[in-house]
């Protein structure tokens, strides 16, 4: 996850050249690990006069350039991306990501840590997101606020001390440039000693890491034979590592217990300087065996000065946290519901909050209610027409609970009661909210002490763990629904 080189090249038809370098930077450490890992296949970064020719030929842009180029303007060359081959030197460089905007072509070269040939598809190289996400932060950067063009040439200028911070050794930290220029304008105001270029702004106190586990569980339940039930369970590690030093050194495992869910979908900050092939290819798409990687995951990272998000992941856990069923139908001028809800064993069974909202759209305000609850409080919104099951902070031994009653809705007024264009006739739902503290679906913990720091003093760690409900809903099982899942039934 690194890049090679990057370019500013500002094209001016009628020129000899056709275009002007105005600003290149090439990291040798990278280049050097280009070298080892593409062996035969690698090809050196040019300078920037033949890399200049050989792109603008590339891209049509040169004035004298009016002729058919098999090699470039074949039926089997269409480019439908910005990732381009350009030959240099009898050797093709690739791949060079380069787009044109407002007349300046932004280019850079990631690093691909394999063989180029043949080559490895642009999806498992993580360096073209990287480098494509950074010369879309230098173009917002360049024309945020220019006027002229001592505006832009100015803002040429910063590019090297703001790379410096922003794209140590070719590594990207953060795209927006915006923020490397106010942290230099804030350390030179506050800070006269000399800092390193590459890490401006420096933390002072008291050592501590902050580590929060916030998994969010979405789920469609039908209580239908021929619909399954669908559930989705996210989650996000942030972090925010308070610690003294030049650039300190952090290095966070996420664990699963025995029959955790594995992670998939690995998403991680740039921040992160490598990572277990293992955690990369784990997928949701691909079907769950015993051989799946369970962990533990590794994250060695640099830490920003600010809260950050560490990584993004999604797993498929067996079973929904709270399993429900909901009946409604209609008798004579009376609306019956019947709701049960049970608590998987498996679950904490410790709720910060735990409700269910029951809507009735395109119906009337609620005249009359009489009711059955097992367990918990029911509150009436008569004008709303809403019930609130306020189950509380936990589930009675047995882990089931119920709720029936029968309602009487009054004329429907205009533009006053709620309406939904899905929920017409029988079809409604419930919709779940819950939370739960100290806990996560999948079972993802982070030790506190497997935490390895490398910074001056020993930096008190805490961990925190929260699973949240979002998009949870039941939907009558009397009455057709909208369905996320296809049909078990042939």
């Amino acid at each position: 996850m690194a890049l090679r080189a990057v370019w500013l090249i500002r094209h001016e038809p009628g020129t000899p050249l056709g275009g002007t370098v105005r600003f290149s930077r090439r990291y040798p450490t990278v280049e050097k690990r280009a070298k080892a890992f593409n062996g035969m296949t690698y090809v050196p970064v040019p300078e920037d006069g033949p890399f200049l020719r050989a792109l603008l030929f590339q891209l049509r842009l040169l004035d004298d350039d009016k002729d058919f180029m098999e090699r470039r303007d074949g039926c089997s060359r269409i480019n439908k991306t910005s990732i381009y081959g350009l030959s240099v030197g009898g050797e093709e460089l690739w791949p060079v990501i380069a787009f044109l905007r407002d007349s300046m072509i932004y280019a850079s070269v990631p690093l691909v840590e394999q063989a180029l040939s043949p080559r490895p598809p642009l999806i498992s190289i993580s360096g073209v997101s990287q480098g494509l996400e950074l010369l879309l932060g230098i173009q917002d950067f360049l024309y945020s606020s220019q006027k002229n063009d001592t505006d832009l040439h100015t803002k040429l200028s910063q590019l090297p001390d703001l790379l410096l911070q922003a794209c140590p050794l070719g590594t990207l930290l953060d795209a927006n440039l915006q923020n490397s220029l106010n942290s230099i304008n804030s350390v030179s105001v506050t800070q006269p000693q000399k800092q390193p270029a590459w890490k401006v702004g420096a933390y002072k106190g008291k050592a501590q890491i902050s580590i929060s586990i916030t998994e969010t569980v979405k789920c469609m339940q039908y209580g239908k034979q021929d619909i399954a039930d669908t559930w989705q369970v996210a989650g996000t590690v942030a972090c925010k590592c308070d610690l003294e030093g030049v650039m300190p050194a952090v290095t966070i495992s996420l664990s699963l217990p025995t029959n955790g869910s594995p992670l998939q979908d690995i998403i991680v900050h740039p921040c992160v300087t490598s990572l277990d092939s293992a955690i990369l290819t784990s997928s949701s798409i691909d079907t769950m065996d015993d051989s799946a990687f369970s962990g533990p995951y590794k994250f060695p990272f640099t830490p920003p000065l600010e809260s950050f998000n560490l990584c993004h992941y999604t797993s498929q856990v067996p079973v929904p946290p709270i399993l429900g069923s909901y009946h409604m139908k209609e008798e004579g001028v009376q609306l019956k519901v019947t709701v049960n809800f049970k608590l998987h064993e498996s679950v904490r069974n410790n709720f910060e909050v735990c409700e269910a909202h029951i809507p009735f759209y395109n119906r009337g305000p609620i005249t009359h209610l009489e009711y059955k609850a097992s367990f918990g409080q029911l509150e009436v919104f008569r004008e709303k027409s809403l019930l609130v099951w306020i189950i509380g902070q936990k589930f009675p031994k047995s882990m089931e609970i119920s709720l029936s009653g029968t309602l009487t809705f009054g004329v429907k007024g205009h533009n006053k009661q709620p309406f939904d264009h899905i929920c017409i006739g029988n079809t409604a739902y419930i919709k779940l909210n819950f939370r739960i503290a100290d806990y996560t679906l999948t079972g993802c913990y982070a030790d506190q002490h497997s935490v390895q720091v490398f910074a001056s003093g020993k930096p008190k760690i805490s961990a925190y763990r929260k699973l949240i409900s979002s998009d949870y809903y039941i939907w009558n099982s009397k009455a057709p629904a909208p369905v996320t899942y296809a049909s078990l039934l042939p």
